[in-house]
């Protein structure tokens, strides 16, 4: 690896020497940070004014993501030093194998992390969850995501299209390796009996069944909310959306409430890795960065869409609009030691939607 690169360097300070990072960091150049969301602007400008140094935070798609640092690494010239990004499977798949990131976990922050979110650095898990409107209904109208399957539901669930946003065949795949025997459950407490089915799974048979009911694919999570939350309908769509739509009750008059007690999960999650660019010029301010990310402090303005901290020590603020703290036992959790096998399959079972998917 070249010298003057993240790993030259990697040691120069001891990790859990706060001040010795922060001394290091003032002798190196400004640092630009990648994330999918705007809030990472803010994120920026409070780390550059905490510690005196220059960062600034750039918000860049997943995918744009990748195809950044891959060419940023091949072309030695690293523009993102550090990247929050949400394509975990990818960020498996492409990127560390090749050693365009690196890992860093910062010393002090190892015992407040839980293992699974160490190797790669998950700094937060997001969460899509079930939701329904609340003017139009007392409670939710769904307790078994196999009533998403039957006519009284064909063309009126929201989601957002599978082959547009790998997080969802990601989720597909993670369903069948660690949750198969819970969607076998919920088919049985629905109908009775137990599943027969052809498909090689119960994931798959549900999903199936779910694409063959007519859902409305959207291009993002927006028109989800608008579909779901928009006031004065009378009978309004059950949909699939990111937690942060949730702030749109508040911002546009919605009526989202999440469906606190479907079964077999109210949702699901994915997670944000924190990796630094192996080639940055800035290692002590990308690691710096890292650490203050991991405080509540620095991923505050990402709590408030109702992304969840990975840090054990880290409360949700009470004025989350979700109310999604409450139910993180219900989600479904992301589970990365099969983060390959999502990467591999999701042509897989993107083709295998838009085999089943009718409108």
């Amino acid at each position: 690896m070249m010298a003057g690169s993240f790993a030259g360097q990697a040691n120069a300070q001891d990790p859990t020497d706060l001040d010795a990072l922060i001394a290091a960091a003032k002798q190196e150049k400004p640092i630009n940070i990648y994330d999918s969301t705007g809030k990472i602007v803010e994120m920026a400008e409070n780390f550059s004014a905490k510690y005196g140094l220059k960062a600034t935070g750039v918000k860049v798609s997943a995918n744009s993501q990748l195809e950044m640092i891959i060419r940023e690494g091949q072309s030695n010239n690293v523009q993102g030093d550090v990247a929050l990004i949400t394509d975990a499977p990818a960020a498996l798949a492409q990127l560390l194998p090749e050693g365009f990131v690196e890992n860093y976990l910062p010393a002090d922050m190892t015992a407040k992390i839980p293992a699974q979110f160490r190797n790669p650095l998950a700094i937060s898990t997001n969460a899509n969850v079930w939701a329904y409107n609340t003017e139009a209904y007392d409670k939710c109208p769904v307790s078994n995501i196999w009533e998403l399957t039957e006519p009284k539901w064909k063309g009126k669930v929201a989601i957002v299209d599978p082959l547009t946003k790998g997080t969802y065949t990601d989720w597909f795949n993670q369903m069948e390796a660690h949750g198969d025997d819970k969607v076998a459950a919920a088919y049985k407490a629905q109908f009775g009996k137990d599943l027969q089915t052809e498909e090689k799974s119960a994931s798959a048979a549900w999903i199936k069944a779910l694409a063959q009911n007519a859902p409305l694919a959207t291009d993002g999570d927006d028109p989800v909310a608008e579909a779901v939350g928009a006031p004065g309908q009378k009978e309004p769509f059950f949909g699939l959306l990111s937690s942060a739509k949730f702030r749109d009750n508040e911002a546009k008059g919605y009526k989202l409430g999440i469906c606190k007690d479907l079964d077999p999960w109210v949702g699901w999650t994915y997670i944000k890795l924190g990796l630094i660019a192996s080639k940055t010029q800035s290692p002590n301010t990308a690691k710096l960065f890292i650490h203050y990310v991991l405080t509540e402090e620095g991923i505050a303005p990402q709590m408030k869409d109702g992304k969840l901290p990975t840090s054990t020590d880290i409360k949700m603020p009470e004025d989350e609009p979700s109310g999604l703290m409450a139910l993180a036992d219900k989600l479904f959790g992301y589970d990365s030691s099969t983060g390959l096998s999502d990467f591999d399959r999701r042509e897989e079972w993107q083709d295998f939607w838009r085999v089943n998917y009718s409108k």
